[in-house]
C-alpha cells in the first residue's frame, strides 16, 4: 500500500482498493488499478516500462504477504499455543475445544489428537459431563452442548440443576427435576444417541422409542409444580418401568455405533471395526498406518467412512475424496471415475469397507507416498460371503464334542478338521456341507484349543 502511494500518488483508501483487488485475485479490476497505477507512477517522473516492472513485482507477494506486525502477532500466538500444549494440554484443548462446539470436523480432530496424546476423553454422561470441555488430571470430559441437536443454553440449565441438587438417579428421576423448556424431543434424541443416559439406563433404543412418553411426563410433572398440586398417581411412579417400556428391544452393536455417529459426528465409546477384528486377521486385513510403514506394494486395508466429498477434475469426469477411520486414526483417500460410479450407492458415511490399496511408484509434492485404491468392498459382504472350505487345525486338549455343537448344522461349507495325534497330524473331512458364518467364526475361534482356521 505504501508502494502505491508513494510512487503512484494513491491514497490510503485507493491503496487498500488495490489490496484487495490483488489478494482476490479480481481480474478485471486488478486491470483498471494496473492502469491507474502506472498513470500514476509516470506522473512521479517514473518511465511506463519500469512502473509495470514494479507491479508486476508486487502483485504476487499481494496474493499472500502481511506486515511485521502481523508476523510478530503471529509468532507470538505459535509460542503461547504451543507452550500451552505441552505444559497445559488438558486445559488449553478443551478450551480450543469448546470454541468450536458446532464444528464436528475439528471435535474430531482434537479427539484424534488427544487418543495421541494419551488424553482420557470421558464419553457423553449426563451426570459427569458440563455443557463446556472441561480437563481434569489428564481427562478432557465430552462437552455436551456439542452433542448435535442439543442446545447449548439448554444442557447448562439441566447440569446447573444436577450441581444444586445432585446427580440424577434415575431416568425418572431426571424426568421429575428437569424443565420442559430446557428439554425437547430432538434434544433428548441427541442425548440418548450419544450415551448420555448410559449410566440411567443402557438400552438407548428403548429409550429413543419413548421419548414422547418421557416429554409428556415431564411436562406434567412441571405443570403440577407451577400448579401446586399433587398428581393422584404420584407415589405410584417409581422408575422408568412406569412408561411401560418394551424391554425386549435393543439396538446391534452396528445401529448402536451409527446413531452415536449421528449424534456426535464420530465414534467416541467404540469403534466398528473392532468387532470384526478376528475376521480382519484371518483376511489379512492391515491398519492404514502399517500399510504405510510397510514394504509391500499392495494391501488389504479396513476402514469406516467418516465424510465423503464429490467433486469433478477439470475434464468433467467426477471423483470423490473420502476420509476414513480405522482402529489407529483417520485417513484420506481419493476414488477416482469408474470405482465411485459402481460404488456411489454403497458409499454412506458410517458404512465400513475392505479397500484394496496400491503405492504409486511415484511420490506426491511432499514427498509423501502416493496411495491409490484398487478395489473398494463393503465389509459386510465380504465377511457374509459363503467360504467354499474351511479348515480348522486344533491343539493337544480339543474338545470334539463341543466342536460339533458349532458345526451341526446344514449349509455351504466344506470344513476340514485337523486333530494332532502324538508326532502326527489326522485330517478329517465332515461328510456334508456345514453353516460356517461370522457368529460360528467367532465362538470356534474363542475356543483354547482352537490353534488356527484358514480359508
Amino acid at each position: 500500500m505504501q508502494i502505491a502511494q508513494t510512487l503512484a500518488g494513491f491514497s490510503a483508501g485507493e491503496a487498500d482498493i488495490l489490496r484487495r483487488a490483488m489478494g482476490k485475485k479480481k481480474r478485471a479490476e486488478l486491470e483498471k488499478q494496473k492502469e491507474r497505477f502506472i498513470n500514476g507512477a509516470i506522473k512521479k517522473g517514473i518511465k511506463k516500462d519500469l512502473a509495470s516492472y514494479i507491479f508486476t513485482k508486487i502483485e504476487p507477494f499481494a496474493e499472500y504477504g502481511f506486515n511485521k506486525s502481523h508476523a510478530a502477532a503471529y509468532a507470538l500466538i505459535a509460542f503461547q499455543t504451543a507452550y500451552l500444549k505441552t505444559y497445559y494440554k488438558e486445559d488449553f484443548i478443551a478450551a480450543t475445544m469448546s470454541t468450536e462446539m458446532t464444528n464436528t470436523s475439528k471435535l474430531r480432530e482434537f479427539v484424534q489428537e488427544l487418543k495421541r496424546l494419551r488424553v482420557e476423553v470421558i464419553r457423553p454422561s449426563i451426570n459427569y459431563c458440563y455443557a463446556d470441555f472441561k480437563a481434569s488430571n489428564n481427562k478432557i470430559f465430552y462437552g455436551l452442548g456439542a452433542i448435535k441437536n442439543v442446545g447449548y443454553e439448554a444442557i447448562t440449565n439441566i447440569i446447573v440443576e444436577r450441581e444444586k441438587n445432585g446427580k440424577y438417579k434415575s431416568l425418572q428421576d431426571f424426568v421429575k427435576r428437569v424443565n420442559p423448556k430446557d428439554i425437547n424431543k430432538l434434544q433428548l434424541e441427541g442425548l440418548v444417541k450419544s450415551g448420555a443416559f448410559d449410566e440411567l439406563d443402557i438400552n438407548r433404543k428403548k429409550l429413543l422409542f419413548s421419548i414422547p412418553d418421557i416429554i409428556k411426563q415431564i411436562k406434567n410433572n412441571y405443570d403440577e409444580k407451577i400448579n401446586k398440586q399433587s398428581s393422584l398417581f404420584e407415589n405410584q411412579i417409581t422408575d422408568i418401568n412406569d412408561f411401560k417400556l418394551n424391554e425386549n428391544i435393543n439396538w446391534t452393536k452396528k445401529e448402536l455405533l451409527l446413531e452415536e455417529f449421528k449424534s456426535l459426528g464420530f465414534y467416541i465409546s467404540d469403534h466398528p471395526l473392532n468387532e470384526f477384528s478376528n475376521i480382519l486377521e484371518n483376511f489379512n486385513v492391515t491398519n492404514f498406518d502399517q500399510f504405510i510403514k510397510d514394504d509391500s506394494q499392495e494391501a488389504m486395508v479396513a476402514g469406516t467412512v467418516m465424510s465423503i466429498q464429490e467433486k469433478k477434475s477439470i475434464k468433467g469426469t467426477p471423483f470423490a475424496i473420502i476420509k476414513f477411520s480405522d482402529n489407529n486414526g483417520e485417513f484420506e483417500l481419493f476414488l477416482f471415475s469408474d470405482l465411485l460410479i459402481s460404488n456411489r450407492e454403497k458409499l454412506k458415511e458410517a458404512e465400513s469397507f475392505i479397500l484394496t490399496l496400491f503405492k504409486d511408484k511415484n511420490t506426491n509434492e511432499t514427498g509423501n507416498v502416493r496411495v491409490n485404491i484398487k478395489k473398494i468392498v463393503l465389509l459386510n459382504e465380504m465377511i457374509n460371503k459363503s467360504y467354499k472350505m474351511v479348515s480348522i487345525e486344533l491343539k493337544d486338549d480339543y474338545n470334539l464334542d463341543e466342536l460339533s455343537s458349532y458345526l451341526k448344522e446344514k449349509g455351504n461349507t466344506n470344513i476340514k478338521i485337523i486333530v494332532p495325534e502324538k508326532n502326527k497330524k489326522m485330517i478329517f473331512n465332515l461328510t456334508n456341507p456345514r453353516k460356517f458364518d461370522i457368529k460360528i467364526l467367532n465362538s470356534v475361534k474363542s475356543k483354547k484349543y482352537v490353534k488356527k482356521i484358514t480359508f
